[in-house]
């Protein structure tokens, strides 16, 4: 089975993936895993560098695994994140090892992961089945969706939900869509804000001790691979983000 993202899932159907197929691939990982992210009075500048000296506060998190996690095989390329916060926003830095930075979308809400990308999944409301997930590619085109509920439980995508307020950037560290010489990679920072669910639901703001659920997902077409790669922070153990009981917490720390 494919590597399956929501917005593949969106395309080919919530019956793609069966609640009696998930049982079945489904592999035995760890414990989700937390991250604790730090408030901060002075918040980063969107520029994609990560020189900021507000990103000296947030820790990074273990490097990405293969999706599957368990013994599946070590990503090619290294990925982390690391996270900060104020009262207004939710701020994300990612630094993505890639030696050759190509993109080709352009467009608002296209299908980004035909492209590498970086994603993140996030649940602001834990008890609830709703989540929202977020797209990018190394020319900062990005794609939001909102989804009432899992796939496999007859979710659907709503491409229409925008992040209002949501500043993104990248930095590539060589050149873009140059194939005959080699990169180091590319960083990418995120701030969405705070508020920017209120469209879909009534989401509490987070204060010192809030969790959230949160994962992160890479998307590479490696050369010469029949699919894509799926590479992620907390593992799923299933080819599908689409499982939020296996995201891992986003702990809010003041």
């Amino acid at each position: 089975m494919n590597r399956i993202t929501l917005g593949a899932l969106a395309l080919v159907g919530p019956m793609s993936v069966t609640p009696v197929a998930m049982a079945q691939e489904t592999r035995q990982v760890p414990p989700p895993l937390h991250y604790a992210v730090h408030h901060v009075s002075t918040p980063p500048a969107m520029d994609g560098r990560l020189d900021d000296p507000a990103w000296s506060k947030a820790e990074w998190t273990s490097d990405f695994v293969d999706i599957l996690g368990g013994s599946a095989p070590t990503p090619k390329y290294k990925t982390r994140v690391k996270m900060l916060w104020d009262d207004k926003n939710l701020y994300i830095a990612a630094e993505l090892e890639e030696p050759n930075v190509h993109a080709k979308l352009t467009e608002h809400d296209s299908v980004i992961f035909h492209d590498d990308d970086f994603e993140f999944f996030i649940k602001p409301v834990v008890d609830g089945e709703s989540y929202y997930e977020f797209e990018m590619n190394a020319l900062n085109t990005t794609w939001d969706l909102f989804l009432n509920k899992p796939y496999r439980f007859g979710g659907k995508a709503d491409n229409s939900w925008e992040a209002t307020g949501l500043k993104s950037a990248v930095h590539v560290n060589g050149t873009l869509n140059q194939p005959d010489d080699t990169d180091r990679g590319w960083t990418l920072e995120i701030a969405l804000p705070l508020n920017s669910f209120a469209s879909r639901q009534q989401v509490t703001l987070p204060g010192n001790g809030t969790t959230w659920r949160i994962n992160f997902s890479r998307v590479e077409w490696l050369p010469g691979h029949e699919h894509e790669e799926n590479w992620v922070w907390s593992p799923q153990g299933v080819v599908n983000m689409h499982v939020p009981e296996q995201w891992g917490y986003l702990d809010f720390r003041k």
